[in-house]
């Protein structure tokens, strides 16, 4: 029996996968704050190998080289890679995307390949299991847009950049995105007003007064580092506007939130619309869904008049683990594609 742990080394998540012969059997997910210091990564990586026991292969990839702990994004992989290495020993190897797996040695040269190439992990597993799809991916602060057919990627961009002039990674998140990010006005008692731009409130607010969060999503403190309740989620959303929660209905703020879902929705919709218009899929390739921003996607994939698949479908795991797997889609693509390497 093989057993393989995939990795996905975020900015603000540590996510993680174990699989015995390609089979899902554990998922793990931890805040980890790269930003402010390595320590919660480290004791992270620390608690989860106390009980993953032994594993026969580490793969790994990582967006976390963007934090601005590091000095660019080559020393963020470098850094990232020797803590890792440290701990996960010589049976770790990093997936650089289009270059595949590579030994940690291979980083200091093969940064531009290995730095934010978890969409590209996820996306190979759906290529390798459909004919075609368009694939997206909203986790806590971005979403991917991937197609795929012929058994391969078919992404127009690799590097972040490239990626967002080409529509597939849209820095729009189901919790962490703030407010500001979302929509510069918003309609509200009959007006049209602005915006502040503010860290006031977040995507997690909205999704809160609309009861479609699942709390332990939200693993990070809210904005003003209060209550995550729905009467501060409303205090949170009024200031946004320069308002109290007082001064107008429970309806009238579960109207602004919607407001903004429906502004998030739109930037996402507008970015599917520009990867679809370079043609290569059907009208009959599905969107595969992934990630903790489901509810959304899954109106994006209602617009486009496509059907759904779950991220889950793809792969061999418990139904009790469905879920956890579809908020972890690179770890466990990861996890499966390195057994099926083995």
């Amino acid at each position: 029996m093989v057993r393989s742990l995939g990795w996905d080394v975020g900015g603000a998540h540590l996510k993680a996968t174990l699989a015995e012969d390609g089979r899902i059997v554990r998922v793990w997910q931890r805040a980890t704050p790269i930003w402010q210091d390595l320590r919660s990564l480290e004791e992270s990586l620390d608690e989860i190998l106390g009980v993953a026991d032994d594993v026969d292969r580490h793969a790994v990839t990582m967006t976390g080289e963007l934090s601005d702990l590091f000095a660019n994004r080559a020393d963020g992989v470098e850094r990232l890679t020797n803590i890792l290495s440290a701990r996960l020993g010589r049976r770790m190897e990093l997936y650089a995307g289009r270059a595949g797996f590579v030994p940690a040695s291979a980083a200091p040269h093969r940064y531009a390949d290995i730095a934010s190439a978890n969409w590209h992990a996820t996306a190979s597993l759906a290529a390798m299991t459909m004919d075609e799809a368009l694939v997206m991916d909203m986790g806590s602060t971005t979403t991917d847009i991937v197609p795929v057919a012929g058994k391969s990627t078919r992404a127009a961009g690799y590097t972040d950049a490239e990626r967002m002039v080409a529509g597939e990674l849209v820095y729009q998140g189901f919790t962490r995105t703030s407010l500001m990010a979302v929509a510069e006005r918003v309609p509200f008692a009959g007006t049209l007003g602005p915006v502040m731009s503010e860290h006031f409130a977040t995507m997690a607010d909205v999704e809160r007064l609309l009861d479609c969060l699942e709390e332990d999503d939200d693993q990070y403190p809210a904005a003003d580092g209060k209550a995550k309740t729905l009467e501060a989620s409303r205090a949170r959303l009024a200031r946004m506007i320069g308002r109290d929660a007082s001064e107008a209905s429970l309806e009238a703020w579960a109207a602004l939130a919607q407001c903004f879902a429906e502004a998030q929705l739109r930037k996402v919709h507008d970015a599917a619309l520009q990867v679809l218009s370079r043609g290569g899929l059907s009208d009959e390739a599905p969107v595969v869904v992934a990630g903790i921003g489901r509810p959304q996607l899954r109106r994006v994939a209602a617009r486009l008049d496509r059907g759904v698949v779950d991220f889950a479908d793809l792969l061999d795991c418990p139904s009790d683990l469905r879920d956890a797997v579809t908020r972890v889609a690179p770890a466990a693509a990861l996890a499966v594609l390195a057994a099926e390497a083995d």
